[in-house]
């Protein structure tokens, strides 16, 4: 049998700490250029040297993304970055552009490369074509079918990888590669700048009637058009397994510690449940999307991997996330007392109900006792999110437990479940 590898995101050193915690055989980051993702915080030098060294140390990969699709004035830079990336060695470079592919394998030609969903990779001679060129991996377009996938794995040499996505938001444009934020407001999707329009609500103008705005009605509901609902395969592991997938990446360069914790955590025990017998995955898949609905998300889809999505994969009525759980730190150091030092994320109170989330699957029900401030002065809430607190439990923590508060009293949670 294959190897599977659960993929997961991270957008700073804290969250990749947590990825690696919380279960991931590997990490993907970005660096301070040539992602994706420019709005989220990434990754500095001495960043992704810590970083990966931190990975390293427990057996964990990391992967750079350098997937823009250049242009001129890129391209010195990008020999530039990767001259820098020969010193710290990530595991592998992610890379959507010929081009920058070209740069890499003079630069770094020992270097794994691993091709973005962002090349459009929708067929088989596609995987040969890079596998030629000395791509190790090369990451499916979200438009294909599992069946797709499978026949493409049957296709390629036995040592070359799919890595495919099973979670997290769904791009309405083609493989991501969209131009309406470009054209809006003038930041390139492609050079990591988007803005998110597909979220935003939409009208008609008729052209003879400029000025009055008709809305866009696909239903009585509302009128996000282009809303995407999330992907979600946490009922659909065995699928993936059967397609030949190698990589299992979860989407979320963006996004909070807790999200990052609760997908990977639920995805490894999900995946390592499936493998040791598939009858305790399917005796724990109430478990696995109970979790899965407690980080930040835009209702479940299966996206492309049964069918061609119909109407109901967008949402018409929001562009809001659902959020059943609220964030509130990372345990850093526990003291001697029993203590322990966090940065604040949310606001959070003496007395209230709170609780630890640990990486092993346990969820601990608490009460916060106490909350000082950096120089010991006792405090009743902590409404300022950064600030550094010493806090109490009813219950000591451990390092890397994150804490988080229900939006929900019990009954409720106990309905709330991904999908539902």
């Amino acid at each position: 049998m294959r190897k599977r590898e659960l993929l997961i995101p991270a957008g700073s050193l804290d969250v990749l700490k947590t990825a690696v915690i919380y279960g991931a055989d590997a990490v993907y980051i970005g660096g301070e250029a040539f992602g994706l993702r420019a709005k989220a915080k990434n990754f500095t030098t001495e960043d992704m040297k810590e970083g990966i060294a931190f990975a390293h140390e427990r057996g964990v990969k990391v992967y750079v993304t350098a997937n823009i699709l250049a242009h001129n004035d890129d391209l010195a830079g990008v020999e530039q970055y990767f001259e820098e990336l020969r010193e710290i060695r990530p595991d592998a470079l992610i890379i959507s552009d010929p081009g920058v592919f070209a740069i890499a394998r003079r630069i770094l030609p020992d270097m794994e490369i691993h091709i973005s969903t962002q090349a459009n990779n929708t067929n088989y001679e596609t995987f040969l074509f890079w596998y030629g060129l000395g791509a190790k991996r090369v990451v499916t377009a979200r438009e294909l079918s599992l069946e797709e996938i499978r026949q493409i794995r049957d296709r390629i040499p036995e040592d070359m990888e799919i890595e495919s996505f099973i979670h997290g938001a769904m791009c309405i444009s083609y493989s991501g590669r969209c131009l309406l934020s470009n054209y809006f407001v003038g930041r390139d999707a492609n050079q990591g700048a988007c803005t998110h329009p597909c979220r935003w609500k939409y009208s008609v103008v008729e052209e003879t009637r400029p000025g009055e705005y008709l809305p866009v009605y696909e239903n009585e509901r509302g009128t996000f058009i282009f809303n995407s609902k999330d992907l979600c395969m946490i009922e659909h592991i065995p699928e993936m397994i059967e397609a030949g997938i190698d990589s299992f990446k979860i989407e979320g360069r963006m996004k909070t510690a807790l999200y990052v914790a609760t997908v990977a955590r639920t995805y490894r025990k999900a995946i390592d449940d499936y493998l040791e017998s598939p009858e305790k995955y399917r005796e724990n898949m109430e478990w696995y999307k109970a979790e899965i609905g407690k980080c930040t998300y835009r209702e479940f889809t299966t996206g492309f991997y049964f069918h061609k999505p119909e109407s109901d994969a967008q949402i018409y009525d929001s562009n809001t996330y659902v959020k059943n759980y609220t964030y509130i730190g990372t345990v850093e150091e526990v003291c001697g007392d029993g203590s322990f030092l966090m940065e604040q994320k949310n606001k959070f109170s003496v007395g209230e109900s709170i609780e630890i989330m640990k990486p092993d699957g346990r969820n601990i029900p608490v009460s916060v006792e106490e909350i000082c401030d950096e120089e010991g002065v006792q405090m009743e809430s902590a409404p300022h999110p950064k600030q550094r607190l010493k806090v109490r439990l009813s219950v000591s923590p451990e390092p890397y437990d994150i804490l988080r508060r229900s939006e929900h009293n019990e009954d409720e949670e106990g309905r709330t479940q991904a999908g539902q």
